[in-house]
């Protein structure tokens, strides 16, 4: 039979017996002894001192003959007192509480001033034994044990490896159905840093991680049960198999079935695997060097890229009728300040995402959004993010977990969910290393035909950031051409997001890896281009007519777009006036993307042409030169070289604004520019420039 150990205000009334006379008294609970006191009745009246249980000797179960029912006895220094109880359970519960609080008590007082660690041990052995024998049934039966285990070694520092070990496996037992106190969690993380490979940490402390994980219902409450959990699994990384045992550990918390049994198992996981990466940015966060705030980074970003370079760079000829027209995609005309010799005019150019969001953020104090600070320009770079050796392993550790849970189709959904509000901080979004590893688990979420996991790829709320977002081209996680955007919309388009507002987002943000991957033969991409086409997403005829183009560029693009048109005849009608006046290659486009592009269609109107941010070189000179009205190229930051310029200068005689900015040309190429009467602006800011070819090219 199972009793329930008797707590501070169970009994408020007892009867007392002394061998010849019965007492009552209303007993009063006090912290420092049973929850009633036992007093005497003297001829005189009532004593008033209570009884402690140091001063008990013996407690038995009166079994004499015609002895009182229901009664205790209890042996105490000068007399003997009786307690007799309502009923024989009650009697019984009295009898096995008050031996636990004499003994618990005993036990505090020996390990409190250990002598020998022999007879500590021995002592710790016992009192192991006494709580798992114990017919009480109460949580402090075995949490008692623990806290004296763990004050007996937070006050005692000099304790070898061995006797470490061998407490832990004296109070093991105990551990299998009890959370571990604070401190003693403290104790077993401090063991699995410095003796990761101890048998100890196997046998001992597995059992008790995976209670924590399957019960544990808020680690806010116990951090050290999650910092116990942490170092515990860093502990088994260490050991020769490395991450194939954590992978053994996480299999047997999902269980060898397809479907967890245990609903907190993941929750705990992802709890744990948060904390642990955001203690490896630690530093970064509290270190305003290394971590700066959002305005921060946007400012740092601005001020890199704004450069004054070291001689003037843009020339000006003095034709008032003329028009500066760097920026790619946008409807403003600039006319150019007539200078004499001696005046110098500078430009540095922006494209048209970096210029709507920097002029949004302009007058606006408020903290502006992580992934539009760090593309304020392509030309600017992420902050510079370097772990130590241990931050990095960790980091790894983790980052392997998470990996694996997207593994099982059971947990993934709640995964998911647990990922979409992007717990990580700002400093992990701008790791590069991080952001490649848990790359994996975003294409498992876009892989998953499921609803509610592809869901979780886009953002919480409207006006936030999503997984979607920052491994899309141009975000800040974004390491390959698109193939994960790729694979992104494709599922979400597949689903429930074929609508009008998703295509309006994607026109928006994403048109120009949109066109690029259709470019190169995506089918999903064309069917985007196709049914922004035909839902009349773009307004802007010259990008219809570029979508058009980049359509008719690849055989299945082609055969869409004929469908498209067998539906609305009008399209048709539009390419058939000459093409685009003005049109823009995709950021990561090649020679090859160009020329599949320009021999897809007519582009006899063809003025504006911008590759800025594309991975062009000299080779594409010999499609340039078949666009007869070309009067703007834009070449900014490509690979575009001496060889393309001397070709220009040959057939590109109508040409009037012309951007080399940050080319590999050197003053060789530059000099033949000399010959095209009709440029009146150029614009070569951190190129190879000298300051005889400036001179020569005035």
């Amino acid at each position: 039979m199972r009793y329930k150990l008797l707590q501070e205000g169970d009994i408020q009334v007892c009867v007392i017996r002394h061998p010849r006379t019965f007492l009552s008294k209303i007993l009063t609970s006090n912290k420092h002894f049973f929850p009633f006191s036992f007093v005497f009745l003297q001829p005189t009246g009532y004593m008033e001192n209570s009884i402690s249980y140091s001063a008990i000797e013996d407690v038995q179960l009166l079994s004499w003959e015609n002895a009182p029912k229901y009664c205790l006895q209890l042996t105490i220094p000068g007399g003997t007192v009786l307690l007799q109880a309502a009923n024989s359970y009650l009697r019984d519960q009295w009898f096995h509480s008050l031996q636990w609080k004499k003994k618990i008590y005993k036990y505090k007082k020996v390990l409190s001033n250990p002598s020998r660690w022999e007879v500590v041990l021995k002592e710790i052995r016992t009192l192991v034994d006494m709580a798992l024998t114990s017919p009480l049934q109460d949580d402090s039966i075995h949490q008692a044990p623990l806290e004296i285990v763990s004050k007996l070694l937070s006050e005692n520092n000099n304790l070898t490896t061995q006797d470490h070990e061998s407490i832990i496996v004296a109070i093991a037992p105990l551990l299998e159905n009890n959370h571990p106190p604070p401190d003693l969690c403290e104790f077993f993380c401090k063991h699995c840093r410095e003796r990761p490979r101890s048998m100890v940490v196997i046998e001992v402390f597995t059992p008790v991680v995976q209670r924590i994980l399957k019960h544990n219902m808020d680690f806010g409450k116990c951090p050290r049960l999650r910092l116990f959990t942490q170092e515990y699994i860093l502990s088994l990384n260490e050991l020769n198999a490395g991450m194939e045992v954590v992978k053994k550990f996480i299999h047997s918390m999902h269980g060898p079935t397809g479907q967890c049994p245990h609903p907190r198992v993941l929750p705990n996981l992802v709890a744990v695997c948060l904390a642990a990466i955001y203690s490896c940015y630690e530093e970064f966060i509290n270190s305003r060097d290394n971590s700066p705030s959002l305005k921060e980074i946007r400012n740092g970003c601005q001020q890199q890229c704004d450069r004054k370079p070291n001689l003037p760079l843009r020339l000006l000829h003095t034709s008032p009728d003329l028009v500066s027209q760097e920026a790619t995609l946008t409807e403003s005309r600039l006319k150019p300040v007539i200078v004499t010799s001696n005046e110098i005019h500078v430009e540095v150019e922006r494209n048209n995402t970096a210029n709507q969001k920097m002029t949004a953020s302009v007058g606006n104090d408020s903290e502006p959004n992580l992934i539009d600070c760090l593309m304020v320009s392509p030309t600017c770079s992420t902050m510079s993010i370097e772990l130590s050796a241990q931050a990095d392993r960790i980091l790894g550790c983790y980052v392997e977990i998470l990996k694996m849970l997207s593994d099982y189709d059971d947990w993934r959904p709640a995964l998911a969910s647990l990922l979409q509000p992007i717990p990580f901080p700002k400093e992990a979004l701008a790791h590069e290393k991080f952001t490649k590893e848990l790359k994996y688990v975003i294409q498992r979420f876009a892989e998953d035909p499921r609803q509610e996991v592809h869901s979780c790829l886009l953002s919480v709320r409207a006006g936030k950031d999503g997984w979607f977002q920052l491994y899309s081209p141009g975000g800040v996680a974004c390491d390959d051409d698109g193939e994960l955007f790729a694979s992104m919309v494709h599922i979400l388009m597949g689903s429930c997001y074929k609508t009008k507002k998703f295509l309006l987002s994607l026109a928006e943000n994403k048109l120009g890896p949109c066109m690029l991957l259709a470019l190169r033969g995506n089918q999903t991409m064309v069917e985007i281009l196709c049914l922004m086409l035909e839902y009349n997403i773009i307004d802007n005829n010259d990008t219809q007519l570029q979508i058009i183009s980049t359509l008719e560029s690849t055989d299945v693009g082609k055969r869409m777009y004929e469908q498209l048109c067998e539906r609305q005849r009008e399209l048709k009608e539009l390419q058939r006036k000459g093409g685009p006046t003005r049109l823009t290659l995709p950021s990561k486009s090649t020679d090859a993307d160009l020329a599949r592009l320009l021999s897809s269609g007519s582009f006899g109107n063809l003025e504006n042409l911008s590759l800025a941010f594309t991975n062009v070189t000299s080779a594409c000179a010999e499609h340039l030169i078949k666009l007869p009205s070309l009067k703007q190229l834009n070449l900014w930051s490509t690979q575009f070289g001496d060889a393309g310029l001397r070709l220009l200068s040959e057939h590109l005689t109508m040409l009037q604004v012309l951007n080399l900015c940050e080319t590999p040309v050197t003053d060789a190429g530059l000099l033949a520019l000399s010959s095209m009467k009709s440029l009146c602006s150029l614009n070569m800011n951190s190129t190879k420039l000298s300051a005889d070819t400036y001179e020569d090219l005035k």
